[in-house]
């Protein structure tokens, strides 16, 4: 049987299950039985290869010990296993010394669940996995690699989870242009599932990986920070199954929740990429964890202003952003500026509607910008849709090939980009103009007659941002009205 027909059972079963109510539940109910099966055939190898290894999970609680024989544990005795043995102690794992392999896995369990009822049926799907995946075959971990991407990409249709994956073509363009070398420490501070940092991993290691020890520096410089437990996990197992042996670096936290000013020079880093969630709102008190003219709790404005003070001078950086942060105003006009001046913000590539469909079809803009040398002009490339293509969608969404011609026009930064031209989906806006628009990145293409948009959802985005400067107006008012007559009295 197939990887993909090995999943495609376990999914079945599951839905057998009264416990496994919807896609997300069943894709974190089956990532935390890949990662502990997936662990298990990695300790294989080590075990190989290190004559001195110790798991870091006591024999009870190993895939080997409890789930590989499939006459094993089932029913009620399973069920209590898994819930009342099994996840406290993974839960609750201690490192033995400064190996840190514990606390990736308790990392991984800290908020995992057991959500299937039946333990005649998680029998069944353990047995499936035990005996449908080997990790240890080269072409079955080739093969579950391509398996996981579409897992990943099933998350779109999981609800709200489809904000943890980024569009593989993105991510995989976005990283070729940053071009992380191989001593590159590189962060993703909202890296969902980890599609960046996977294909950092594949980037650096078909460029610039020559050497065993160029692979440990490579396994040293990725780092990702996840709040959700769900797409932690998935991250996780993702680094594992792109070679990284003990992602530790992948940490399960807010990364906005420290104050900006804690973050000191040692944790500079020299490339960030990342898609931070956008439309949302932070918890309250997140805000004042940033300087007073930055604060909002719109979270990827606090994101963005995070990833500016991480970078170390000379760090790039490649950022996902809505329409509605280059034309919104008020605290976004003050962090614009802050961009502008601490960094050079080089590139925006203004993108059609649906690339993210379908978690939403706002209008999204990519932002490339590297720190320490103020902004002078910007250059504006806009995407298009292919010939005889009005939309992206799950069954048409972008494919990689689409992002050629953006990156044959792209350049050099070395020499200021001065291969680049002017052309029907290419110009570039001075600094002095952006100021004179009060900081508006909104740039419309001048070669196009603009059409008005009728998308819904841009709509609805204009019309929330044209509410929230009224009533910034109004505050400002009753500001000015308060103390006037506070000055009569």
């Amino acid at each position: 049987m197939s990887i993909s027909s090995t999943i495609k059972s376990i999914q079945d079963i599951m839905r057998k299950d009264v416990g496994v109510d919807g896609d997300a539940q069943r894709l974190s109910q089956l990532v935390w039985m890949l990662f502990l099966k997936i662990y298990d055939d990695k300790e294989q190898e080590w075990e190989l290869m290190q004559d001195d290894y110790q798991s870091p999970i006591p024999e009870k609680y190993r895939w080997r010990t409890w789930a590989s024989n499939p006459e094993g544990m089932t029913g009620d005795t399973l069920k209590a296993f898994v819930d009342n043995d099994l996840f406290p102690a993974l839960q609750s794992l201690l490192p033995k010394g400064e190996d840190p392999r514990a606390y990736v896995i308790k990392s991984v369990f800290e908020d995992a669940y057991n959500y299937m009822k039946s333990g005649q049926l998680l029998r069944q799907v353990i047995n499936k996995i035990q005996e449908g995946i080997d990790f240890n075959k080269a072409q079955e971990r080739h093969l579950f690699g391509d398996m996981y991407e579409q897992l990943l990409r099933d998350l779109q249709n999981a609800g709200n989870a489809g904000e943890f994956y980024t569009p593989r073509p993105i991510t995989a363009f976005m990283v070729r242009m940053v071009d992380p070398k191989l001593d590159d420490k590189v962060l993703d501070p909202a890296c969902g599932t980890g599609g960046f940092l996977t294909c950092t991993i594949e980037h650096k290691r078909a460029r610039y990986v020559k050497t065993a020890e160029d692979e440990q520096t490579l396994q040293q410089s990725i780092a990702g920070v996840e709040k959700k437990p769900l797409p932690h996990m998935l991250a996780t197992t993702n680094m594992i199954l792109h070679g990284i042996e003990v992602p530790f670096n992948i940490r399960h936290d807010n990364t906005l929740a420290r104050p900006l000013i804690s973050w000191g020079p040692r944790e500079r880093v020299d490339v960030i990429i990342t898609n931070p969630p956008f439309g949302g709102m932070e918890e309250d008190g997140i805000e004042t964890n940033f300087p007073a003219a930055f604060r909002t709790r719109e979270t990827a404005d606090l994101f963005l202003a995070l990833i500016i003070h991480l970078l170390r001078d000379g760090g790039r950086a490649a950022v996902v952003l809505p329409d509605g942060f280059l034309f919104g105003e008020g605290m976004k006009s003050r962090l614009k500026e802050d961009l502008l001046t601490k960094c050079n913000l080089h590139t925006i590539v203004r993108l059609p509607n649906g690339v993210f469909n379908p978690y939403t079809g706002i209008k999204t803009n990519l932002l490339f910008f590297t720190k320490g040398k103020a902004t002078e002009q910007i250059w504006f490339y806009e995407h298009q849709y292919p010939a005889g293509v009005k939309n992206y969608s799950k069954t048409r969404p972008m494919k990689v090939e689409e992002l050629d011609d953006l990156a044959a026009w792209w350049g050099n930064e070395a020499d200021g980009f001065a291969s680049r031209t002017e052309h029907a989906q290419a110009w570039k806006v001075s600094v002095d103009d952006i100021r004179a628009r009060n900081f508006n990145l909104d740039c419309k293409n001048p070669h196009v007659v603009e059409t008005q948009s009728h998308c819904p959802d841009e709509l609805l985005a204009q019309y929330q941002q044209q509410q929230a400067d009224i009533q910034q107006l109004r505050d400002q008012l009753k500001a000015i009205l308060a103390a006037a007559l506070s000055g009569k009295e």
